[in-house]
C-alpha cells in the first residue's frame, strides 16, 4: 500500500534514509525500443480514458459550465466534500490513537490488536454499508431489541450522511493505520529522548517531534481515504446519500442525453486530480530525517489508561468486524436455511474470479516493461512515463466506466457491453497495484546478475526468462494477487461494463442490499469476506505490521 502511495504522490521514508538500490546507482543506459515503444503505448492506453472523457466534455461547449456551475451540481460538491471531511476525520481519529497503542505502548495484546486493526481492509463499502442498514437502520436488528421498550423507531442513523459517513470512515482508516504503524516502529528514539531531555513533556514531545516525522505517512493515507470517499458508489447509494458519483450514476441510467454524466465525470475526474496536487505538494515540502534508529524505542507504560485503551479498541472492533461479520452469518444462516444455498450463487463466483483472472494476469504482463523502462534506465521520460500509469487509480471507477462507454458506443460498438472491456476497466483501475509491486522487485536486482548472462552470449529474452523473472516473481504475483482481489470488489465499474446477464459477487450484494432483501446478499457477501481475508492480511496486513526494518539490540 506505501508502493502505491508513491506512485500517486510521491512518498518516501522520512525515518529511514537508506541509501538508492543498486539498480540506481549504475549508470543508465538507452532503452531499447523493444522496452520503451511497450511501455508508452501502456500508459497512453492507461490515460485514454481520462483524455477522451475529457474530451467529451469539452464537447459539450456551452452546456459544460452551466451543468458544472449549476446549484444542484454545487450541492453536490458540498455534499461530496462534506463525506470527504467527515470520513477523513473519523479515520483520524481512530488511527493515530490505535497505531500508537500498538506501535509504542505497552498495550495488553497488542500484537492481536495490530492484527485486528488491519482487517477492516476485508470489507467493500457496500457491504460496511449493508451491515451498518441491517443493525441500525429503523427495521433493523437494534430497532426490534428496543420494540419492547416502546422505541417505536430509531432515528435514521444508518442513512443520509451518517450512514455514508461510518460505511466509508470506519472501514477505510487501516488505509492511514498501518502506513502509521511501520512509520512508528522505525522511528529513531534517540529524538524523543532528546526531546525530553531538554524538559519537553510527552504530549510537547508528540506533536513537536514524532508527528512531523508521521506526516508523510500521513498524506499518503490520506490521500487513499479522500480518493476513495469521492469515488465511492456502493456506500452512498445504498445509504442513499446523494454526491457526485451517484449522481453521475442516475444521469447516465436516466437520461438519452448523456452529455451531462460525462461533463459531470470530467468534474469528479478534475476533483480527484486537484486532491492528488495538493498531496504532492505537501510532500515534496517536506525534508526526509537522515538518522537511522540504532535501537527499538522503549515501549511507554499506559498505567491507569490500560483499561481505557482496550475499551476504545474494542468498540471500534465491534463496529468494524464484530457488526459486519454478525450480520452477514445471521442472514446467511437465515437464507440457508430457507433453501438459499451457495450454490445460487456459483455463476456469480465463477464470474468473478475469471474477470479478476484475467485482470490480474494482463496488469502483471503489463507492468513489466513499465517497471524495466523506470528502474533499468531511469530517464525523466521512464519515470514520468510510469508515474502516469498511475492515473486510473486515481479516478474513480465509475468515471473509468463511462469513459469507457463513450469511447466504445461511439468508435468501437463491437466491443461495448464484452467481457474484453470490463476488464479493461479492471486493468486501468488496478495496474499501479501490479506496477508498483514489480517496480520494487526490479529495483531489488542488482542488474549484474542480468549484465553477466548477457556478456556470456544469452539473448536479452533468454536473460529475462532465465534471471529476470525468477527473481521478481514473488512480488510480482503479490501485485497481481492484489489487482485480482481489488478486481473482485469492483461496483461501480461492473455495474455500467458488465455483459448482459453478467452477475458478479459484488454486483448481487449491492442489488440485494439496496433492496432490503438482506437473506440474498448475505451468502456473497459472506464469500467475498472467504475470498479476501487471507489473502489481504499476507499481502497487505502482514508486510505492514512486520518489523522487518526494525533494528535489533547490537551485540556487545
Amino acid at each position: 500500500m506505501s508502493s502505491l502511495s508513491q506512485g500517486l504522490g510521491g512518498e518516501y521514508d522520512a525515518s529511514r534514509g537508506a541509501s538508492p538500490p543498486l539498480a540506481a546507482r549504475r549508470p543508465r543506459r538507452r532503452a531499447p525500443a523493444r522496452v520503451a515503444v511497450p511501455a508508452l503505448l501502456i500508459a497512453g492506453a492507461v490515460n485514454l480514458p481520462l483524455l477522451y472523457l475529457l474530451l467529451r466534455a469539452a464537447d459539450s461547449g456551452p452546456r459544460a459550465f452551466p451543468i458544472l456551475f449549476s446549484a444542484s451540481s454545487l450541492g453536490l460538491l458540498w455534499r461530496t466534500l462534506a463525506l470527504v471531511a467527515g470520513s477523513l476525520s473519523l479515520a483520524l481519529a481512530i488511527a493515530v490513537p490505535m497505531a500508537w497503542l500498538v506501535a509504542r505502548t505497552d498495550l495488553r495484546g497488542r500484537h492481536v490488536w495490530a492484527l485486528l486493526g488491519g482487517l477492516p481492509l476485508v470489507f467493500p463499502s457496500y457491504v460496511a454499508a449493508f451491515a451498518l442498514v441491517a443493525v441500525l437502520g429503523p427495521r433493523g436488528f437494534v430497532q426490534g431489541w428496543l420494540a419492547p421498550f416502546g422505541v417505536e423507531r430509531l432515528p435514521s442513523i444508518a442513512y443520509g450522511y451518517s450512514g455514508a459517513l461510518l460505511a466509508i470512515g470506519l472501514f477505510t482508516y487501516p488505509y492511514l493505520y498501518l502506513p502509521l504503524v511501520a512509520a512508528l516502529r522505525e522511528l529513531n528514539p534517540a529524538l524523543e529522548e532528546s526531546s525530553h531531555g531538554f524538559g519537553s513533556g510527552r504530549w510537547d514531545t508528540f506533536f513537536r517531534v514524532i508527528l512531523p516525522q508521521l506526516r508523510p505517512s500521513l498524506y499518503a493515507g490520506g490521500l487513499l481515504i479522500v480518493l476513495y470517499a469521492i469515488s465511492d458508489f456502493g456506500a452512498v447509494s445504498i445509504t442513499r446519500y446523494d454526491t457526485l458519483t451517484l449522481s453521475i450514476y442516475n444521469a447516465y441510467r436516466g437520461l438519452f442525453d448523456r452529455g451531462v454524466a460525462a461533463t459531470l465525470s470530467g468534474g469528479l475526474a478534475v476533483l480527484a486530480l486537484v486532491f492528488i496536487l495538493v498531496q504532492f505538494l505537501l510532500i515534496r515540502g517536506l525534508r526526509p530525517v537522515r538518522s537511522r534508529p540504532v535501537r527499538p524505542p522503549r515501549p511507554v507504560p499506559l498505567g491507569r489508561w490500560q483499561w481505557p485503551s482496550q475499551l476504545f479498541l474494542a468498540v471500534v472492533t465491534l463496529f468494524t468486524l464484530g457488526i459486519p461479520l454478525g450480520v452477514i452469518l445471521f442472514w446467511g444462516i437465515r437464507a440457508w436455511a430457507v433453501g438459499n444455498t451457495l450454490g445460487n450463487v456459483g455463476a456469480e463466483t465463477l464470474n468473478s474470479f475469471g474477470a479478476s483472472f484475467l485482470a490480474a494476469l494482463v496488469s502483471a504482463v503489463l507492468a513489466i516493461p513499465v517497471a524495466a523502462w523506470a528502474v533499468r534506465y531511469g530517464s525523466k521520460l521512464a519515470k514520468g512515463n510510469e508515474r502516469l500509469c498511475y492515473a486510473g487509480y486515481a479516478l474513480p471507477g465509475l468515471v473509468v466506466a463511462l469513459s469507457l462507454v463513450f469511447f466504445a458506443t461511439r468508435h468501437a460498438p463491437g466491443i461495448y457491453q464484452t467481457l474484453g472491456l470490463l476488464v479493461s476497466a479492471y486493468v486501468v483501475r488496478f495496474l499501479p497495484e501490479a506496477l508498483s509491486a514489480t517496480r520494487a522487485a526490479m529495483a531489488d536486482v542488482a542488474p549484474v546478475f542480468e549484465e553477466a548472462a548477457r556478456s556470456l552470449g544469452r539473448a536479452p529474452i533468454v536473460v529475462f526468462h532465465t534471471i529476470t523473472v525468477p527473481l521478481i516473481r514473488p512480488r510480482l504475483l503479490a501485485g497481481a494477487g492484489l489487482v485480482f482481489l481489488t478486481s473482485m470488489k469492483e461496483l461501480p465499474a461492473t455495474l455500467i461494463l458488465r455483459p448482459i446477464g453478467f452477475e458478479t459477487l459484488a454486483t448481487r450484494v449491492w442489488s440485494a442490499a439496496s433492496e432490503g432483501v438482506y437473506s440474498e446478499a448475505a451468502l456473497p457477501a459472506l464469500l467475498l469476506f472467504v475470498v479476501s481475508a487471507l489473502p489481504i492480511y499476507l499481502l497487505v496486513i502482514r508486510p505492514a505490521l512486520t518489523d522487518r526494518n526494525r533494528p535489533r539490540p547490537q551485540q556487545r
